[in-house]
């Protein structure tokens, strides 16, 4: 089964939202899956468990309340984000099988960096030395998945500290850039598609 990719560089998080949702209802079993790579201006949001407690303080940056699993998160430039519209039923996936590819995909790129990363069966997402990294938050709607992974490259963190990221609190999170690794982030992109592409062809 083909796997398209697509890259749509800089995207506004809501429009972007909308186009899963709609390519998601409107899909039929020959409907091709697709990644989509971007990146977001400034916004926090909260999935659909999120508790707003989470967001600690006000600030200018955007709060959307989303469909997604998990709590809250925060996109910027400098971090990649893959949505994965993939029709699991079809590649008889589990949700935490696909959870797993993802979480996985991050950390074989990673590791092309020399970087160690590990995942936590409680917490999903990944992490190097307890810091998190890498973040990961699905919805399934009519057999098929949308939105996917975040991976920190180059960005601004600050704004993590005006909330408890993904529900924890005083979580540490990390980039790829703290530890000297010094790439764009549609460079970050190709191991981690490579990856993901991979592990879903093996479930063909």
């Amino acid at each position: 089964m083909n796997i398209k990719c697509r890259q749509l560089g800089k995207q506004d998080y809501t429009s972007c939202w909308e186009e899963m949702q709609r390519f998601t209802l409107e899909r039929d079993e020959q409907t091709e899956d697709e990644l989509w790579i971007v990146e977001h201006p400034p916004v926090f949001t909260l999935g659909l468990n999120g508790k707003p407690e989470h967001l600690l303080q006000s600030s200018d940056i955007p709060l959307v309340n989303t469909d997604r699993g998990g709590q809250i998160t925060y996109h910027a430039p400098g971090q990649l984000v893959i949505y994965t519209l993939i029709d699991i039923k079809r590649r008889a996936l589990g949700v935490r099988q696909l959870v797993t590819i993802l979480e996985q995909a991050m950390m074989d790129a990673l590791a092309q960096y020399g970087l160690i990363a590990e995942a936590k069966a409680e917490a999903p997402g990944v992490y190097i030395n307890d810091k998190k990294i890498g973040a990961v938050g699905l919805r399934i709607k009519k057999g098929g998945s949308y939105h996917g992974l975040s991976l920190n490259n180059q960005m601004d963190l600050s704004p993590f500290n005006l909330i408890n990221p993904c529900g924890y609190k005083d979580l540490q999170i990390t980039q790829l850039s703290d530890f000297g690794v010094n790439i764009r982030t549609n460079e970050l992109a190709v191991p981690v598609l490579h990856a993901i592409i991979n592990a879903l062809q093996a479930t063909d």
